[in-house]
């Protein structure tokens, strides 16, 4: 009798290992054929990824630039008190403003007191602002990463540096 109880149970062990293997065999196959996918979506994802990264570090690191032809530009007229109107017109810091024109605040400063004229592509942006409206400007503005355009500030010693350096030449 244990014996063709033993038969029994292995011919029912084998036929739902069978059942099984058919079942499972198909679903395994499915689930590697869907990793593989997977991770060629991730691959490509990546590679987009670094694309989009591209065209944002190209994006930041080109200033605005106004669409102005050339003989607009050297048309134009930019003394030291035209570019203070259009600067109060448009309601600009010189901050603002320099950050516009791709500049240091302190060319903005100036620019207004007629010691230096803007030249190149920083006279190009005036005359392009010339054109534009307070909300345009400001629209413009905070579509602009905080620190494009301007310097960066040089950096101070520190006051105890300069105290050892005066002591030295003592």
């Amino acid at each position: 009798m244990a014996k063709i109880e033993l038969a029994i149970k292995d011919a029912i062990h084998r036929g739902a290992r069978r059942q099984l293997r058919l079942v499972t065999v198909p679903l395994r196959r499915e689930v590697r054929r869907l990793r593989r996918m997977v991770s060629g979506l991730r691959r490509d994802v990546a590679a987009l990824k670094d694309v989009a990264s591209t065209w944002e570090r190209a994006a930041r690191a080109t200033p605005w630039t106004a669409q102005v032809s050339e003989e607009a530009v050297k048309a134009a007229r930019l003394s030291a008190g035209l570019i203070k109107k259009l600067r109060t017109r448009l309601g600009l810091s010189q901050a603002a403003l320099a950050r516009l024109a791709g500049v240091s605040p302190g060319a903005v400063v100036h620019w207004e007191r007629g010691g230096v004229v803007p030249s190149g592509e920083r006279r190009r942006a005036l005359v392009g602002l010339r054109k534009l409206g307070r909300r345009e400007v400001k629209r413009l503005l905070a579509t602009m990463p905080a620190g494009e355009g301007a310097r960066k500030p040089r950096r101070r010693r520190p006051a105890a540096r300069k105290r050892k350096a005066s002591r030295r030449a003592s």
